[in-house]
């Protein structure tokens, strides 16, 4: 049962959710935060990013101050208690050094979706080498959640379908130090496969791959959000990626429309 602000019980887990400013609400805080909150999760949060952007695409971005953002976090994190952390958006490399550095005063496990570049419109949300965040944040993620575009991007390699997609979480878990769960909205294969490398293991998430009459804005948002959620709730990543993909899925077969264009999950 989906929760409201006001019905979140007293203990509801909290969940830090660092990620950029998407006004339309179809993906990154507003979104994040509405998901945190679906699922039982008192979220708390530092915007990484202001963009300008409707249910179109993306117009312009503009990354918030990184010394704002340290002390943001810095002062958060020495009273707030979370049990997980989700980071979307970062901007900048300058960003994700703060970022990291924060993300020392908690031990709660770290998600990041690396959004690198928006589905609608030609703007960068991430300009330089995505690797060099991930090599800045390594020493806390317990998982990434690359897309097929961004898996290639930061493994450097072509991920088509699923056994590209293993071969390229492989790379990328060796260099975050963490799990990778490679999303396979954008792969070839006839099912819709996440693909989770997980120490030794590789786990294939399948599900079906549904017809739309367009797309669906924020579904990568979505589900790193959930994944973080259902973490803080006391599930296995295992469990986490499995219920979080679930939710996404319901999610899409309902789109919301906030405009005249791209539908949203929520």
């Amino acid at each position: 049962m989906p929760y409201r602000i006001s019905s979140l019980p007293p203990d509801a887990p909290g969940v830090l959710i660092v990620s950029g400013l998407d006004p339309s609400g179809g993906a990154g805080f507003i979104a994040d935060i509405r998901t945190a909150v679906w699922l039982g999760c008192r979220p708390v949060g530092v915007i990484t990013a202001l963009t300008e952007q409707n249910s179109f695409g993306v117009v312009a971005t503009n990354p918030a101050d990184p010394e704002v953002i340290a002390g943001q976090l810095s002062t958060l994190l020495s009273d707030v208690e979370v049990a997980a952390v989700k980071i979307g958006m970062l901007g900048s490399v300058a960003v994700a050094q703060a970022v990291s550095e924060a993300l020392a005063l908690t031990g709660a496990p770290v998600v990041w979706d690396p959004v690198l570049a928006p589905t609608r419109g030609d703007v960068p949300l991430y300009p330089g080498d995505a690797g060099r965040a991930l090599d800045t944040l390594s020493t806390h993620l317990a998982l990434i959640t690359p897309n097929a575009r961004e898996a290639s991007q930061m493994a450097g390699m072509h991920v088509v379908d699923a056994a590209t997609a293993a071969a390229a979480g492989r790379v990328l878990a060796v260099r975050g130090k963490s799990a990778v769960l490679v999303k396979g909205g954008h792969l070839d294969d006839a099912e819709a496969i996440d693909v989770l490398v997980s120490g030794n293991d590789v786990h294939y998430l399948a599900g079906p791959r549904r017809q739309l009459p367009s797309s669906v804005h924020g579904t990568g948002c979505a589900l790193s959000t959930a994944i973080a959620a259902y973490l803080a709730l006391g599930r296995s990543l295992y469990e986490a990626c499995g219920a979080a993909k679930e939710f996404v899925a319901e999610r899409i077969a309902a789109p919301v429309r906030p405009g005249r264009g791209a539908g949203a999950v929520l």
